[in-house]
């Protein structure tokens, strides 16, 4: 007999977890059925326990399948019978395919011996013959039960984590940092722990102990141990995902998301589309003041965002995917799938970005190369001639800058100012480096010698 009160605090603290009281009372009686194999039964034995959750028994039946020759074979009577097998461990029987298996007295009966106990018996059926009921197990037998109930939790649990985070994949979960382990953050997310490898981290994050973070789970595997479920900050749908929760707008499907490029800590593009003339795809998701995309952006650690407006128009597009920047020009090759953008030279640099993001994230976006102009650039090129000697590698800038050198006026090179007329400036060089006649031959005022005398004396010292 079975104590009930401790069964019933058990299976509370199970349901709990998710498992429910029929899978721990269907352990139960497994554990408590293979217990009784090993210790009362015989080889090839099926037996059933069922427990009484009134009186805390638990009540043992023999199963034995109804068959004939068209479902057995019978051995002949030189066949080996089967090796016996060790007293607490079941020697299962290896059919071969497209064998039958053989006949067993302790888990077959044939039909027609069937009949004299059921009349309506028939193929394939199951018949019961109780056991007589037994409470004190071996040690060895216990332990089998314990494992039994062990076992079974297990596969419990894990179906019922299977069950919940299947449907959550591809959504955004939210735990506590556990602890950092060669490089992956382990997350407590309940009832699973959760793991985000070192490549799907945000650059630059650190992640304390006891911290509430968010993460993407791109992934729920089923491992020997247990079930693993694969988290991202680094993936591309987490911040769609981000941007679902604060824009109802895209939640609801009135705007669409066309192409995402990023690179996550540092910057990412996004191109959305109106499916509602009525809806300004990028007012909906900067928000007032700017207050959604903030939001966004604090979860990704500062991560900044540019929202542009998809287009069909892929000359718009690209001219629009190279934002802050401000396009002049866009040339499309159809056959190289290259974009030649032209802008002006003060927006060169902004539409390269440092260390060329901006461009390779537009490049990225829209699915073109793209090779950026400036006006100042092209018309060197076309005059061939500080383009002609600028050094291997040198920037449309430096170009720009040698060419102006070159057209530039003399006065204005040597630092001049260009208003000035050429007589001007001779009149005050020469009051500046000659003396008159009266200023050479004027005495100082101690009488003694000339002001030339004295600029002659000054020198040779």
């Amino acid at each position: 007999m079975l104590d009930l009160k401790t069964i019933n605090s058990v299976l509370g603290e199970f349901e709990e977890r998710g498992i429910t009281k029929e899978t721990m009372v269907d352990a139960i009686e497994q554990a408590m059925a293979t217990a009784y194999k090993k210790e009362y039964g015989k080889r090839g034995q099926v037996v059933r326990g069922m427990l009484d959750m009134d009186t805390g028994t638990v009540s043992f039946e023999q199963v034995k399948t109804i068959v004939d020759d068209t479902m057995v074979r019978f051995p002949d009577e030189d066949e080996e019978e089967l090796p016996e097998a060790h007293p607490h461990y079941e020697r299962e029987e290896v059919v071969a395919e497209g064998e039958l298996p053989r006949y067993d007295a302790e888990k077959h009966i044939l039909l027609e011996d069937a009949k004299r106990i059921k009349r309506d018996a028939e193929l394939g059926q199951e018949l019961i013959f109780p056991l007589e009921p037994q409470d004190d197990f071996g040690r060895i037998a216990a332990q089998t039960a314990k494992q039994v109930v062990i076992q079974k939790i297990r596969e419990a649990e894990k179906l019922s984590i299977l069950d919940e985070f299947g449907h959550k994949k591809g959504e955004i979960v939210t735990g506590i940092v556990q602890r950092a382990e060669r490089g992956a953050i382990f997350v407590d997310l309940g009832r699973a722990t959760g793991i985000i490898p070192y490549e799907e981290q945000i650059p630059g994050e650190r992640y304390r102990t006891g911290e509430r973070i968010s993460a993407y789970l791109y992934a729920v595997d089923e491992g020997f141990r247990g079930v693993y479920l694969r988290l991202s900050r680094s993936h591309p749908r987490f911040l769609t995902r981000l941007f679902e929760m604060e824009v109802p707008e895209l939640a609801s499907g009135a705007i669409e998301v066309k192409g995402l490029a990023r690179e996550p800590g540092s910057r990412t593009k996004i191109a959305i589309a109106s499916l509602d003339p009525h809806v300004d795809p990028v007012g909906s998701l900067v928000g007032q003041r700017g207050v959604r995309v903030s939001t966004v952006m604090a979860a990704l650690g500062g991560e900044r965002i540019d929202i542009i407006e998809w287009s069909e128009d892929q000359a718009a597009f690209i001219k629009e995917s190279l934002s802050p920047a401000t396009v002049l020009e866009v040339e499309l090759d159809e056959e190289g799938h290259r974009a030649t953008v032209t802008v002006s030279e003060d927006q060169q640099s902004l539409a390269i970005g440092r260390g060329g993001q901006n461009v390779r994230l537009a490049a990225k976006l829209t699915g073109w190369n793209i090779d950026i102009a400036s006006v100042g650039g092209e018309s060197v090129a076309d005059s061939g001639t500080a383009a002609d000697t600028a050094p291997e590698g040198a920037s449309d800038e430096s170009v720009a800058a040698a060419d102006a050198a070159e057209d530039m006026d003399p006065a204005v090179a040597a630092g001049i100012d260009p208003t000035e007329s050429d007589s001007t400036v001779t009149e005050e060089s020469s009051e500046k480096n000659t003396l008159s006649m009266e200023e050479e031959t004027m005495q100082t005022d101690d009488g003694n010698e000339s002001v030339a005398d004295a600029e002659e004396a000054r020198d040779e010292a």
